[in-house]
């Protein structure tokens, strides 16, 4: 029956995409309105298939329904309730599924979204784009990745596999691939919009204000994802780290940096007409590279924690790579005389001339992320040898990127549009300069040594600075106006400065727990104490735990008088493979990372455990909060022009011609570039 409901739901939702596209087309090329408003009637269909399709498939995992090979090979007896559910994307059909479905939602808010205007070609071929996606996508699930096929009677098992032990450990699987999906698919709507500028002629600026909330939206998902998935990282895989430059991180970086440098741009052609080539080239990129990380992840070309096993969707997801790019790329150049801009940025040192840089950044950015994750594909293609290319190079070439990121985002707020004077620049530059220097002498007196951690908290306290002077300034502005003072944090710009301070204290942190990490390992029997790195660690002793789900071996350790905590070698129900779970002492300052090394080999054995000491790692999350509340108080609308209308609130001697607190969220990529910590040894 669940096999029979899923089919006939994937079915429906290809059919109707399908249909929709065929309608859309018809009504486009006969100018017809009717035929454009019953094309999207068949939204509605497409979410309805997608809907009952998930059901089916959770029904089926909830109800250990093995003769669906999915459940077969996902799901489990044993396995609780919530990784049951989240076993619907715990392996590659599923998550083909659960693309479809977020896609056949993002599909039916855009028709709802646009409904008045169903006559409007620039919406129809939008549309189009749209449904042809979702019928590529619900194409899949009928073909390669059927995530119903089922098994004869006669090897039905008993009892299923399980999912993976990795995805069977922590809640965050509810949490990071949905968000992630949520920010990949999103960006399919400004993609359809950009395609049908071209198409229509429409090159002007509307199209990017109909897309800008979008983008914002499938953006905050996305960083939201990747923070989620660092965290995640950083809880379950015992390494003690958060980013390691794995293909399939990177695959998610890439459409992020891409949708970053639009953010920014957008508000120079909002403002002065300008980059135009360059952003709808951008919205290209970001949904192509968000196809190329599905084809990373789900081709089987690559090996990595993250990644599915070896599948046949590669040649049909890299043929529908082919066709975003041939389409995009051809209609750019078709349109390519109407898509000039004015003459372009006089002087870096004003807000434009900052987006420039800024963008320029992040294209070599980007640029340098993508080479060194298709680099060793390339070299088997062609040489049939496998290589590979590691951290190190990443650090090395990303980390004066994220620096330039980080000091123009410091600096960016701060400059007028057109063109700019010493004195203006003084003032403005005065307190963020004075900070800066004063943060690097503390840093020196408190004993940090290293250039790139100075000057990164150098950096770090000129662009929160920054940012929190036009926080004053938007909060002062609404006292005068009389309103609240929070209207002062809604808008685009506004909530931009507090992207701003989040990504500061990312960075702020990504830089000590990079730089002054220390990894040990101590061997202590029953009742021992050792001091480690400033810390005072204790072994109590062993503790299991046995249940119908999991049994774990804990060694429990007092860090410092408080605990105990209680890192383990679990084994869950159904599953021959030991996972190990690490124990951490979070505070403000540092945490300890305390992992099983080896179990003693009776009760009162030695136990060696794995210690890892970083500083400031709880910031990385509270940085990773403020991001997302920056964003959300980005995409409320302000009301009026006034509350946009100047970057002073109002003051005669800080207001500028046709002033505009920048449209933007500005975002480093300086997390990004934080050189590693080598194991075994503290390294600035």
């Amino acid at each position: 029956m669940n096999a029979v409901a899923g089919n006939s739901g994937v079915l429906l939702a290809f059919l109707a995409a399908t249909a929709g596209a065929i309608t859309t087309g018809l009504g486009l090329r006969r100018s017809a309105g009717p035929g454009l408003r019953h094309g999207q009637v068949y939204a509605a269909l497409v979410l309805t298939g997608a809907l009952a399709a998930t059901g089916a498939m959770e029904s089926a995992l909830i109800g250990h329904d093995f003769s669906l090979i999915y459940v077969a090979q996902n799901g489990n007896l044993y396995t609780p309730l919530l990784y049951t559910i989240t076993g619907m994307w715990s392996a590659l059909a599923g998550s083909i599924l659960l693309w479809g479905l977020i896609l056949a939602g993002y599909l039916a808010l855009m028709v709802w979204r646009f409904r008045h205007r169903v006559a409007d070609p620039l919406i129809g071929w939008a549309t189009l784009v749209v449904y042809v996606t979702a019928a590529f996508f619900f194409g899949l699930m009928l073909g390669p990745a059927n995530p119903f096929k089922t098994l004869p009677p006669s090897l039905v098992p008993h009892n299923g596999a399980g999912p993976n032990v990795l995805l069977q450990d922590n809640p965050l699987v509810a949490l990071h691939p949905p968000m992630l999906y949520l920010g990949f698919v999103g960006f399919v709507i400004p993609f359809a919009f950009a395609l049908a500028s071209l198409i229509t002629g429409r090159l002007d600026e509307p199209w990017m204000q109909e897309t800008r909330r979008w983008v914002l939206f499938a953006w905050g998902f996305l960083t939201a994802g990747i923070l989620l998935g660092a965290w995640w990282s950083y809880q379950v895989l015992g390494w003690g780290g958060f980013w390691a430059w794995d293909p399939v991180e990177n695959a998610a970086l890439l459409p992020w940096l891409c949708a970053t440098a639009y953010l920014h741009s957008s508000v120079v052609q909002q403002r002065r007409g300008m980059f135009r080539v360059w952003n709808i080239s951008l919205v290209v990129a970001t949904f192509s590279l968000t196809i190329f990380g599905t084809f990373l992840t789900r081709s089987g070309v690559i090996q990595s924690v993250h990644a599915f096993s070896e599948s046949t969707l590669g040649p049909y997801l890299i043929a529908f790579l082919g066709v975003v790019v041939v389409a995009g790329v051809g209609l750019i150049w078709w349109r390519g005389d109407q898509l000039r801009s004015p003459p372009g940025v006089k002087s870096v040192l004003t807000r434009e001339g900052a987006f420039l840089v800024n963008n320029l950044t992040f294209a070599a950015l980007a640029f340098v992320v993508l080479l060194g994750t298709v680099f060793p594909l390339l070299m088997q293609l062609v040489t049939n040898q496998q290589v590979t290319v590691g951290r190190p190079y990443f650090d090395t070439m990303t980390l004066p990127l994220g620096l330039t990121l980080l000091f123009f985002m410091a600096i960016g707020p701060l400059l007028p549009w057109r063109q700019s004077t010493g004195g203006l620049l003084r003032k403005r530059l005065k307190i963020p300069a004075w900070a800066a220097g004063a943060t690097v002498a503390v840093c020196v007196a408190a004993g940090v040594r290293g250039l790139i951690p100075l000057v990164a908290f150098g950096l770090g306290a000129f662009a929160a600075t920054s940012a929190l002077r036009q926080i004053v300034l938007a909060v002062r502005a609404a006292h005068r106006q009389k309103r609240p003072p929070y209207h002062g944090l809604v808008g685009p710009s506004r909530g931009g400065m507090v992207v701003h301070l989040g990504i500061v204290v990312i960075a702020v942190a990504f830089t000590a727990a990079s730089s002054f990490a220390y990894r040990s390992e101590v061997t202590l029997a029953t009742g021992q104490s050792v001091h480690v790195d400033g810390h005072t660690l204790r072994y109590i002793g062993l503790a299991s735990v046995r249940t119908p789900v999991r049994n774990a071996i804990k060694e429990l350790v007092r860090v410092d008088g408080a605990g105990p905590f209680a890192p383990a070698v679990t084994t869950f129900a159904g599953a021959t493979e030991a996972v190990g779970t690490p124990a951490i002492d979070s505070t403000p300052l540092a945490d300890v990372y305390l992992t099983v090394v080896r179990l003693p080999s009776s009760r009162h054995g030695k136990a060696i455990i794995g210690v890892v000491i970083q500083p400031l790692v709880l910031w990385l999350w509270v940085g990773g909060a403020l991001v997302i509340l920056g964003t959300a108080l980005a995409a409320i609308p302000v009301r009026t022009r006034s509350e946009e209308t100047s970057d002073s609130g109002g003051d005669s001697d800080e207001s500028e011609s046709e002033s505009e607190m920048d449209d933007a969220i500005a975002v480093s990529g300086a997390e990004a570039g934080i050189p590693a910590t080598v194991s075994g040894a503290r390294t600035v």
